[in-house]
C-alpha cells in the first residue's frame, strides 16, 4: 500500500494561514463567542473551529472563511458594496482573458 504523500506549503502561505486563525481566535474572545458557539453557527465540531484558529492548512477555505464572517474578521479590508465591486470587476476582467493558457506546440523536426 502507497505511503499517503505528506503536502508541504511555503512559508508565505503557512504564515498567512496562522495570521488569519489568530485574526479569527482574537475577534471570537473579542466578541465573548465560545469555540461551541462557533463551531454551531457554521455546523462544524468545535475541534475543526480550534483546527482554523491554529491556521492548520488542511481545513476548507470555504469554511475558513465562514468562521471568519461568523466572528467578524474582514478579509478583504472592503465594505460589502465595494467587495461585490471588486468581485464585478475581477469578473469582467476575467472575460477578457483566454479561456485556458496553452504553452505553444514544440516545433516539428521533420528534415530528414
Amino acid at each position: 500500500m502507497p505511503k499517503p504523500t505528506t503536502r508541504t506549503y511555503s512559508r508565505y502561505a503557512r504564515e498567512a494561514a496562522t495570521l488569519l486563525g489568530l485574526m479569527i481566535h482574537n475577534a471570537r474572545v473579542e466578541r465573548g463567542q465560545t469555540i461551541a458557539e462557533v463551531a454551531e453557527r457554521a455546523g462544524v465540531t468545535r475541534g475543526l473551529v480550534g483546527r482554523i484558529e491554529k491556521g492548520d492548512m488542511g481545513c476548507s477555505i470555504g469554511l475558513v472563511f465562514e468562521v471568519a464572517a461568523i466572528v467578524g474578521v474582514r478579509l478583504f479590508d472592503a465594505e460589502p458594496e465595494t467587495l461585490t465591486r471588486h468581485l464585478a470587476l475581477a469578473r469582467d476582467r476575467l472575460a477578457l482573458l483566454p479561456k485556458a493558457v496553452r504553452h505553444g506546440a514544440k516545433a516539428v523536426k521533420d528534415d530528414f
